[in-house]
């Protein structure tokens, strides 16, 4: 089997090595923080004290990092992917970055003779520990379809979008659509407190409606619930919120909802709340408004 290096184990990371290391892959893994390897050294993997060593012998290098300041560090830093990755292997960036980022990481890795995918996944937490992530990629198609199989042992479906950098730009437009239905739920729930609904009642109703969602039912319970327990923190979807609009900035691309969205992120963050749950943004509108949902 192909030897897998895995960097980054963060809530997304640390689900998807896993996986991996269930599925029977040798799997080589690094984090900034070391003490978050234990658990899979305990679960067979073996771990490595830099990016560079984790490259080392690896014929597959898959990392899943916070941001793009850390995705520079790590392939391009000193002591970085880049230092000691050997031909002929395959690169796969499951991080949420702008498409810029993955054609210079793909230009870099080619000057190696290595192949890069661009290739971030949907879900969170949950998703992940089960291995039922989505996973959307850009590259080679020959190279996505040569490790599908390593993919599908953390991923629900894989999906090929096109030449490096369509990848990216998927996930970003994915969020987008995340961000706005969180914001559409939180100015509904909210309204419906003010109005006198029980908040329990109208989930019911938006449970079952031709307007339904996934996003509706998990969020609305939770919110309901006052739990905001991080799965996905508030301050990497205000990240991401920056880089959608940056993109549409990019093709000059009319976004009036998402540009909503992104200001109630920011206010939230700015109350403290960006450790918390990607959800706790719609506090900013329960504080606007003067009422809180709960059950």
């Amino acid at each position: 089997m192909e030897r897998i290096a895995y960097l980054g184990l963060g809530i997304m990371g640390s689900g998807m090595a896993s996986n991996l290391l269930k599925a029977g892959y040798p799997v080589t893994v690094w984090n900034r923080s070391p003490e978050s390897c234990k658990p899979l050294v305990e679960q067979g993997a073996t771990q490595a004290q830099t990016p560079a060593q984790a490259v080392q012998s690896a014929d597959v290098i898959i990392y899943c990092l916070s941001n793009e300041q850390a995705v520079e560090d790590v392939v391009f830093g000193q002591d970085g992917i880049l230092s000691n990755v050997q031909s002929g292997k395959i690169a796969i960036n499951t991080s949420t970055v702008h498409p810029d980022t993955s054609h210079q990481e793909a230009a870099a890795y080619a000057q190696k003779n290595v192949e890069f995918l661009d290739a971030p996944v949907f879900g969170s937490k949950n998703e992940a520990i089960c291995g039922g992530l989505w996973i959307v990629v850009g590259g080679k198609q020959d190279v996505f379809e040569r490790v599908k199989p390593i993919l599908q042992t953390f991923t629900a479906t894989a999906h090929y979008l096109g030449d490096t950098g369509k990848g990216a730009c998927m996930k970003l437009i994915g969020n987008s659509i995340v961000a706005t239905q969180i914001e559409a739920l939180g100015e509904a729930m909210v309204l419906a407190t003010k109005a006198g609904l029980n908040p329990k009642d109208v989930l019911d109703v938006l449970h079952v409606v031709d307007f339904r969602s996934p996003v509706f039912d998990g969020v609305g319970q939770t919110l309901v619930n006052r739990d905001f327990t991080t799965s996905f923190a508030l301050k990497h979807l205000l990240k991401d919120v920056n880089l959608i609009a940056r993109l549409a900035q990019d093709l000059n691309s009319p976004m009036p909802a998402a540009a909503m969205v992104r200001e109630t992120i920011k206010t939230a963050v700015n109350q403290g709340w960006g450790e918390e749950n990607a959800t706790a943004f719609i506090k900013a509108l329960e504080l606007e408004a003067g009422a809180i949902v709960k059950s």
